[in-house]
């Protein structure tokens, strides 16, 4: 058990009166307030650090002889419903690499459950060998462009902000209803300011309206693609995250403005991360590494990822090796090249050598059985007509969503559709592809239909349910047959990813809690999804991971174009607009 702060006994072990549980000897310290590396013993009593410098009595002895070490890596933001991982099997994989806190939005489970699921996942988390923090989910849905499970006003949201762990509204996604002066936003806003700080989520944001944004009271963005974008944020005071995930790569954009004078205001994140990339890329010290490699100093990268993020959520306790603080710490060999070998945290070695050495067990029972209620409800009647796209006049241009799978924005495109028996269909030709967002919620019979650029293939159809963020399901495709297969083949699992090819289920990855998590181990869930991935190239996919890219093209809240269960949506002016150009007058 971790004791307080300001018990005596703490005090007695830093001023050497009494003995330390343990003592980690022979270090070389990084000191993330100073920029320097001491040689020096770290005393730990109770979870906690006791002192730093040349310590002598302990019961036990660790013997770190030279190594390297830091405070543990903080992710500043993160939606663990992206790794499709029950937390505990998160924290076995992203642990060993360093992982020791992390700041949690669960608006993924909330845009399908509601608050109960959020209390699902707080439940889910509690007891593990790793600091969770949580955002309050402020947007679910993201906005009034899609249909999501759920609905949460400030009202609904209140009653969290007593969960223990709780450090912020999470990710003001609706940036227009915040500099627009929305009531309802602005009250969630207040909210967020009143019981902790509010986070932010503005892409592409400038101007006029980024001064509306951030007098609002918005500290922070994770959504920044662009140097200048990301230099005017932090002149107006928010803290920027550079972002280095599965889904969007920002960081070698934005290393290069992080200077000895502004790094402070700078933190990582990985906002959307995939089991398979923990595994094999790694977490925060993945982006750490990179963010090395790309220029940074190296204990200015350390500080990024664990102390600057503390300062953030206002955890003293956190982010550094210093008296007072949780004992929360990486040891590796390289400053160029951070690897974890030991990962501690409150004092007790959790990991070595990439293996956690411990078993993150749930304190009590974990989340509520009722949260694994089955949550995928297609519309009556659904065939392979509810997909054929007429009405498009020959000779005319059609708006396609460009997809980059290395980014959430997307480009609009205006092509010459391909047209057979007066419909509408996919041209794999020339990568021109049908895309649908079918509502599963039951609480609407809405098929969004488009058209996408940028996945590849010439056969067959992939499908998800993981479809930020009302997560309704998104299928694309070469046929109306295959992507009809697919939906019906994830209504069946409960949720989930799948491969179709000839009518034919050629992978699938089942996610029954929400249509987002699985309830199997890392390991399962990593191979299960290197299957749809091997099963993706069949049908002839380039891309190392479509189901990333395929998520996103729902999100009405990031731009371009984007495809809810309502229709094509414009993002930058919130309106439906039709698929062909010049249509709407």
């Amino acid at each position: 058990m971790t004791i307080a702060r300001t018990d005596p006994r703490l005090m007695a072990v830093a001023r050497g009166d009494e003995p330390a549980d343990v003592v980690f000897r022979n270090g070389r310290v990084v000191n993330v307030f100073t920029r320097k590396i001491e040689q020096a013993s770290i005393a730990v009593f109770g979870g906690r650090i006791a002192g730093v410098g040349d310590r002598r009595a302990a019961r036990e002895e660790v013997d770190l002889d030279g190594a390297y070490v830091a405070p543990g890596l903080i992710d500043a933001h993160m939606h663990v419903e992206s790794t499709m991982l029950l937390p505990r099997e998160f924290v076995r994989i992203a642990a060993p690499h360093g992982t020791t806190g992390v700041v949690f939005d669960p608006h993924e489970i909330a845009n399908v459950l509601g608050i109960e699921g959020i209390r699902f996942l707080m439940d889910e988390c509690r007891g593990l060998p790793m600091e969770i923090m949580f955002g309050v989910s402020s947007c679910v849905p993201s906005s009034k462009m899609e249909t999501s499970g759920a609905r949460l006003e400030a009202e609904d949201l209140a009653p969290l902000f007593d969960e223990p762990g709780v450090v912020a509204l999470a990710e003001m996604m609706n940036f227009p209803g915040v500099y627009l002066g929305d009531p309802g936003v602005l009250a969630k806003v207040a909210l967020g300011l009143e019981r902790a700080m509010v986070d932010g989520h503005c892409p592409g944001l400038a101007g006029e309206p980024l001064q509306a944004y951030v007098a609002a009271g918005i500290s922070s963005d994770h959504e920044c693609t662009q140097p200048d974008e990301a230099l005017e944020k932090v002149r107006l005071g928010m803290r920027v995250y550079l972002r280095e995930g599965s889904a969007a790569r920002n960081l070698e954009a934005l290393v290069p403005v992080v200077n000895e004078s502004n790094a402070h205001r700078f933190c990582f994140c990985t906002d959307d991360r995939h089991p398979g990339d923990l595994q094999s890329e790694g977490h925060v010290d993945h982006v750490v590494r990179k963010a090395i490699a790309l220029g940074l100093d190296p204990v200015t990268a350390l500080a990024m990822g664990s102390l600057h993020v503390a300062e953030h959520y206002r955890r003293p306790d956190l982010g550094a090796i210093a008296p007072g603080r949780f004992a929360d710490m990486i040891v590796f060999d390289d400053l160029t090249d951070i690897r974890p070998r030991r990962v501690v945290f409150r004092g007790q070695t959790i990991a070595e050598d990439g293996r956690m050495i411990i078993e993150p067990r749930v304190q009590g029972g974990g989340g509520s059985d009722s949260a694994r209620r089955a949550t995928v409800h297609l519309p009556a009647g659904l065939s392979e007509q509810s997909f054929h796209i007429s009405g498009v006049a020959p000779g005319s241009l059609i708006r396609v969503i460009g997809a980059d799978p290395h980014q959430l924005v997307t480009a609009e495109h205006h092509m010459p559709p391909r047209i057979e028996d007066g419909l509408c269909v996919a041209d794999p030709a020339r990568d021109l592809l049908k895309l649908a967002v079918i509502a599963r919620h039951g609480t609407s019979e809405g098929i969004g239909l488009g058209f996408v650029t940028g996945f590849g293939f010439k056969e067959g159809a992939l499908a998800s349910t993981v479809g930020h963020d009302a997560h309704n399901l998104a299928v694309v495709g070469c046929n109306d047959r295959d992507m009809l297969v697919a939906a019906r083949a994830l209504e069946k699992a409960g949720g989930g990813q799948c491969v179709v090819r000839g009518g034919e289920v050629l992978a699938l990855l089942s996610l029954p809690i929400a249509g987002l998590i699985s309830d199997a181990s890392a390991g399962e869930v990593i191979a299960q999804q290197h299957a749809l991935i091997e099963a993706s190239r069949r049908i002839g996919c380039p891309l190392d991971d479509p189901f990333m890219p395929l998520s996103f093209l729902p999100l009405p809240v990031i731009p371009r174009l984007k495809l809810s269960d309502l229709g094509l949506v414009d993002v930058l002016s919130q309106k439906v607009v039709p698929l062909q150009v010049g249509a709407d007058g």
